[in-house]
């Protein structure tokens, strides 16, 4: 075994097929698939089943293709640290985040002092951001969940609040403050489980016993959003996000706390890498 079969049952397992693979890589599929070949052979494995033109791991294959992932991100980690400058001048930044909101005033920050970056942004909920920075998938996230994981590096960045929010219609829209408790009996719109919005809300609806009489269930903001708007309840969001919505009015919730931390988050291990730490530098300053 050695590295060049590594990369190419890696090059292939990241395309999904031999031909694909050849494609990116600037490399032949025979090539290729005499390496992975190769690898099996020596190894007595087979790691590849084959369907055509396409491919799918084995479960040998998978187990591979996680340690392989590790193996090349840390070797692509190591030339970012050897080559500092110049990975901020041309460098691509993953970013996984709970909110557009939330990131794009450090990204703009930062795309302002090197203006040759390149951006990823992936939005989900809190938990689906921190899983994104475990799994290598994001080299940082902005999210309200805070992680005892002793992998991640947490750093605090900003603070939003709940408020809930009804149609301009609606009897409440006038009124600009709520009691939690009014919100017994009445339907409720939350994001789905995995939400920091839904676990701070509905921790303070059981601290104070208030039972909504229904709940709807949906996925994005956007969703929350929609369903309000069309009447299916009343829905919760962060201040920052709902800001001045056309159709909808603002009700700051006056006898709970429902105030909540943003944070940066990348891993430890990931932390001194050269964008990683400029965009922790970035993300500082504005805090």
């Amino acid at each position: 075994m050695n590295t060049t079969e590594l990369r190419a049952f890696h090059r292939v397992a990241s395309a999904g097929s031999f031909s694909a693979a050849g494609r990116n890589a600037g490399v032949s599929q025979p090539t290729l698939s005499a390496q992975v070949r190769a690898l099996e052979a020596a190894q007595g494995v087979r790691l590849f089943n084959r369907h055509g033109r396409w491919v799918s791991l084995t479960p040998i294959g998978q187990s591979l293709f996680a340690i392989t992932t590790r193996l090349f991100m840390a070797e692509e980690e190591a030339r970012d640290l050897l080559a500092d400058v110049a990975a901020l001048r041309r460098g691509q930044l993953s970013v996984a985040a709970d909110h557009p909101g939330h990131v794009m005033p450090l990204l703009a920050r930062l795309r302002a002092r090197h203006a040759g970056l390149v951006f990823s942004l992936r939005i989900g909920n809190s938990a689906e951001v921190v899983q994104s920075v475990l799994e290598f998938a994001a080299e940082v996230g902005v999210t309200a969940r805070l992680t005892s994981d002793p992998r991640v590096h947490s750093v605090p960045i900003r603070h939003d609040r709940l408020v809930v929010f009804v149609p301009a219609g609606h009897a409440w829209a006038a009124r600009g403050k709520v009691r939690l408790g009014e919100i017994a009996g009445q339907e409720l719109v939350l994001r789905e489980h995995g939400s920091i919005t839904r676990e701070v809300f509905e921790a303070r609806l059981v601290e104070q016993d208030v039972r909504p009489s229904r709940l709807f269930e949906v996925a994005t903001r956007e969703a929350v959003r929609e369903a309000v708007l069309a009447g299916f309840g009343i829905g919760v969001v962060f201040e920052s996000e709902l800001g001045t919505e056309a159709g909808a009015s603002a009700l700051e919730i006056t006898d709970a706390d429902l105030g909540v931390t943003e944070y940066l988050i990348c891993l430890e291990e990931r932390r001194r890498l050269p964008l990683v730490r400029e965009f922790l530098e970035v993300a500082g300053e504005r805090a």
